[in-house]
This record gives C-alpha cells, sequence and structure tokens, in this order.
C-alpha cells in the first residue's frame, strides 16, 4: 500500500466483534460460527483463503473466542490476529464446531448464506448438546456501517482511481484509434501506479453502440469520433473498493448526446441529494428514476440506482425499486443511474459516497461536467 494512502493503525476488531455479540444476543443465540471469509476479515483482520471464527456472545474476555485455519497460515494468522486463540486445523469449521460442543455452547449460528447442506448435515451429528440455527446476514448487518478506518480506505481507493483517470486524460489515453482493451488495460495500470493494491473489478470500457451495454466487457472495439466512452471501473486498496462511471464524448457532442447526458447528470444529481439517514433506499432510487421517467426514457434505465461497497464491490444495502430498509449514518454506497439506446449508445454516471447527516460525503472526486475529449 502506498504510504500516501496510508491510514495508519489497525481497526478496532474487538469492537466489531463487541458489536456482533449485541446482535447474537438479540438473535437468541450463545455463539455465532462464522465462514464467511470476508466476514472473518471484516471480524479479525485474517486474509487467508481457509478458516472459520467462533464468536461467543457472552465472551467479553474473548477466552472463548477462536479463529481456525491451516497450517499455511500459522506465521498470517499470529501476526493478523494476535489478539485471538488460534487453532490449526485443516478442517477449520469442522474443529471450530467441535470446539463449540466441548463448551457445551448451546444454539449456535451459523451463515446459512455460506454453510452448504452437506455441510450443515455433517456438523448436526459431529458432536451432541449443541443446537444449529440458521441466521443469514448478521456481521453484514454491521459492515453496512463503515468506521473512520474503512471510510479513510475506501477514500483512498477512490483517490487512486480519481488520479489514474486523470493521468489518462492528460495523456491523450482516450482518443479515436485505440481499442476498448487498450484503453482499459492502460486505466488498470495507472491505478497500480496510483497506489491500488488490484483493480475492484473487470474495468469496463465502451465505446459507441457498446455504451448502450450496461456491463459490456472490452473488446478490439475502435474509438471514433462522435463516441459516446463510457469508463466504469474501480480500484481495491486494503480490501476496499472504488465504484466510478464517467462518459465522454470523442468530439463535439451532437444534440441527442447533450440531451441525454443532461438528463443522467439530472437524475444522478438528484440521487445523491436524496441520499440521507432514515431514508429509504427506495425513496433514493426513485428521486433519480423520476427524473429519467419525467422526460420520457424510464424504459432505458433498466437497473438499480446503486448499491452498498466496501470490502465487496456489491454488498447492502440495495437501492433500487425493490431494496428494502432505510439508509444509516456511515453507510457507503453508489449512485449511478443510466440511460441506453441499444444500438446507439448510453451514458452512466456513477459516484461512491458515505451517507452523512447534513448530506452525503463524496469520495469520488472526478468532475462530472460534460467533457469533450478532442
Amino acid at each position: 500500500m502506498s504510504a500516501d494512502h496510508d491510514p495508519g493503525g489497525r481497526p478496532d476488531y474487538a469492537a466489531r466483534r463487541a458489536n456482533l455479540r449485541n446482535l447474537l444476543v438479540e438473535n437468541r443465540v450463545d455463539a455465532l460460527l462464522v465462514t464467511d471469509l470476508i466476514n472473518i476479515r471484516y471480524l479479525t483482520g485474517f486474509t487467508g483463503s481457509n478458516a472459520a471464527l467462533l464468536v461467543d456472545s457472552w465472551d467479553s474476555s474473548e477466552d472463548r473466542t477462536v479463529i481456525c485455519t491451516d497450517g499455511r497460515y500459522i506465521t498470517q494468522v499470529g501476526e493478523q490476529v494476535p489478539d485471538l486463540r488460534a487453532e490449526i486445523n485443516r478442517a477449520s469449521a469442522r474443529r471450530v464446531v467441535q470446539i463449540a460442543g466441548e463448551w457445551q455452547t448451546g444454539r449456535v449460528g451459523f451463515e446459512s448464506h455460506v454453510l452448504t447442506v452437506e455441510q450443515h448435515r455433517g456438523f448436526e451429528g459431529l458432536v451432541t448438546g449443541l443446537e444449529l440455527v440458521a441466521v443469514s446476514g448478521l456481521v453484514e448487518q454491521l459492515r453496512m456501517v463503515k468506521d473512520a478506518h474503512e471510510v479513510a480506505l475506501l477514500a483512498a481507493a477512490c483517490a487512486a482511481a480519481d488520479t489514474a483517470l486523470a493521468t489518462l486524460l492528460e495523456r491523450g489515453g482516450l482518443r479515436p484509434g485505440r481499442t476498448e482493451r487498450q484503453v482499459a488495460r492502460e486505466l488498470e495500470w495507472l491505478m497500480f501506479e496510483h497506489g491500488a493494491d488490484a483493480i475492484a473489478f473487470e474495468t469496463i470500457v465502451a465505446t459507441g453502440a457498446n455504451s448502450a451495454v450496461p456491463h459490456h466487457r472490452p473488446t478490439e472495439a475502435v474509438l471514433a469520433t462522435g463516441d459516446f466512452v463510457k469508463l466504469d471501473f474501480g480500484a481495491m486498496l486494503g480490501g476496499y473498493h472504488s465504484d466510478m462511471t464517467r462518459t465522454y464524448v470523442l468530439g463535439q457532442p451532437s444534440d441527442w448526446q447533450r440531451e441525454i447526458y443532461d438528463l443522467v447528470s439530472a437524475a444522478q444529481q438528484a440521487g445523491r441529494e436524496a441520499l440521507a439517514p432514515g431514508v429509504s433506499t427506495r425513496a433514493v432510487d426513485a428521486a433519480a428514476r423520476s427524473v429519467i421517467e419525467a422526460a420520457g426514457y424510464g424504459e432505458l434505465f433498466v437497473h438499480g440506482l446503486g448499491h452498498g461497497v466496501g470490502l465487496q464491490i456489491h454488498e447492502a444495502p440495495g437501492i433500487a425499486k425493490t431494496g428494502t430498509g432505510t439508509l444509516l449514518d456511515g453507510v457507503a454506497v453508489t449512485v449511478e443511474p443510466g440511460v441506453y439506446f441499444p444500438g446507439r449508445g448510453g451514458v452512466r454516471i456513477e459516484d461512491t459516497l458515505v451517507v452523512r447527516q447534513g448530506g452525503p460525503e463524496l469520495l469520488t472526486r472526478t468532475s462530472k461536467d460534460l467533457t469533450v475529449v478532442e
């Protein structure tokens, strides 16, 4: 990680586990078997590819909170999780269930969206005295609200992407005659040069008619004067993802391009301004969607307005017509309306923001003005 992007310090993993214990008590489970590796990273800092974690709901001293991994990670687990007991066993989840049985834990929750039916059946007969209880989304519920360390990493990832795009434009990397793949690969390399640990997802570069495909994959299509060029990309830094979309015009825009760009820009602004604690995700989607629908193009806005972002590029909450729940202070989300004319071209504008009292905190800083690239 670049020193310029390092927020410093270590996240308060113990506080995160304490917050989880409160949820376990509310859900009347005595312990939680955590097998989702992203959730384990959030709760402990461990980044290996095999692990299971047992969190006891009443264990404030954490004497009965244990992480298990295999022999490849003996050194790593000691360095990354120095504050918890570590077990070394290839069958990590199985070993953690055995420990819960030894402690006569009682009702043990398991992540039902992660654990397979076969694993569950195997655990049921492993020890006596345990009741395995399906729970889902408890850690994800905590992950929605970002702490200061997480916001710093998100901001650093966004800065790496912003700077990479600025460098690409300064170099003349977005010009007629180049292919989508050439632009994508250069943009990705520039994110590495400006501090990214990895790309957040497969970069989208879509020119001309391809810009009307929401998730187009770069091809050998050649950028041409008069095209919309849509760039949807992000950097990953310290495990956290940025997400930004900008749409440019190669040469002077036509009237229809100006009209659609201005419309999407107005919808995106409406969506951003609707972000506030206590507002329903459906209402945020409606704030942006209604702008596009009023112009007669509602059927050309074919996806949700946005999504949560953090340790995963897509995480809760979803902001869409079918969204549920309300926003909380500190939730990181994207706002990304689009209008797409099949066979002709499309526009999407996207930012990453953090919901705050008094107005959202904007993390992606690249200008959203209609930019003509000559």
